[in-house]
C-alpha cells in the first residue's frame, strides 16, 4: 500500500493545525473521553478509513476499553455491552455521518435520545467531535493514508 501524498499534514499544515486544534478543544470537554473514542471508532468504521480505526482502536484499548466492547462498536444495537448513554451518542454518531441518508438530516428522535443523556456542552463537543472523525477520516481516505502510520 503506497499513499497518494507523501504526507497531506505537512504539505498542509495550517490545516493540519486547525484539525488539531479541534481535538485540543475536544480533549478538555465535558464530553466523555471514553464516548469519544468509540463515537470515533464507529464513524471511522462507517467512513472506511483504516488509519482512524486503527488509531482509535488503539486508545481506546490503551485507556482501559475492553476487546470485547471495541469488536462490537460495528454492531453496537445488536449487543448487550453498551450504555444507554453510549448508544445515544453512537446513533447520533451514525446519524451525522449518513446524513444524506434521511431526508430530515438528523432525526428528532435521535437528537432527542442524545440530548436526554449528555448536558447542552458536552452534546455540542459530541456533534464537533463527530464532525472532526469525520475531516479526519476523509482526508485520510482520500490521500490513502497507511494504517499503522500514526505510530
Amino acid at each position: 500500500m503506497q499513499p497518494r501524498m507523501a504526507n497531506v499534514y505537512k504539505v498542509a499544515g495550517r490545516g493540519y493545525q486547525a484539525l488539531s486544534a479541534m481535538e485540543e478543544f475536544l480533549h478538555d470537554s465535558p464530553a466523555s473521553n471514553d464516548v469519544l473514542e468509540l463515537v470515533r471508532l464507529r464513524v471511522s468504521q462507517i467512513n472506511g478509513c483504516s488509519v482512524c480505526v486503527d488509531l482509535h482502536s488503539h486508545r481506546a484499548s490503551d485507556a482501559g476499553e475492553t476487546n470485547e466492547r471495541l469488536w462490537s462498536v460495528a454492531a453496537w444495537r445488536d449487543t448487550p455491552f453498551f450504555t444507554d448513554r453510549e448508544r445515544a451518542a453512537l446513533a447520533l454518531a451514525e446519524a451525522v455521518t449518513r446524513i444524506t441518508d434521511n431526508p430530515e438530516g438528523v432525526p428528532d428522535d435521535v437528537w432527542d435520545t442524545a440530548a436526554r443523556h449528555f448536558a447542552p456542552d458536552a452534546l455540542a463537543a459530541l456533534v464537533m467531535a463527530i464532525a472532526s472523525v469525520n475531516a479526519w477520516n476523509r482526508v485520510n481516505v482520500a490521500t490513502g493514508l497507511v494504517a499503522g502510520s500514526f505510530r
